[in-house]
């Protein structure tokens, strides 16, 4: 279906769309998709992330797509 993104969420998901099953650190994130040149903060990430799953997910709280690795961050996975 198609959804409306932003163009630093579809970044996002374009990211990690490429990099199936790998998962990425806040930080690593910030870094890739925003730049190092970026002004912000990791929280940005959590933010991103979770627009993201309301838009994609069919259960934005039981996310299947976009899943948190506890402690460690966030990955793309295939289903």
């Amino acid at each position: 279906r198609e959804v409306d993104l932003t163009s630093r969420e579809f970044e996002l998901l374009l990211f990690l769309a490429q990099h199936p099953n790998i998962v990425f650190s806040k930080e690593k994130l910030f870094d890739r998709v925003w730049g190092m040149d970026a002004v912000g903060d990791m929280a940005t990430v959590a933010v991103h992330i979770n627009k993201l799953r309301e838009k994609i997910e069919d259960h934005p709280s039981a996310p299947k797509l976009i899943q948190t690795v506890w402690g460690v961050g966030y990955r793309f996975q295939i289903i």
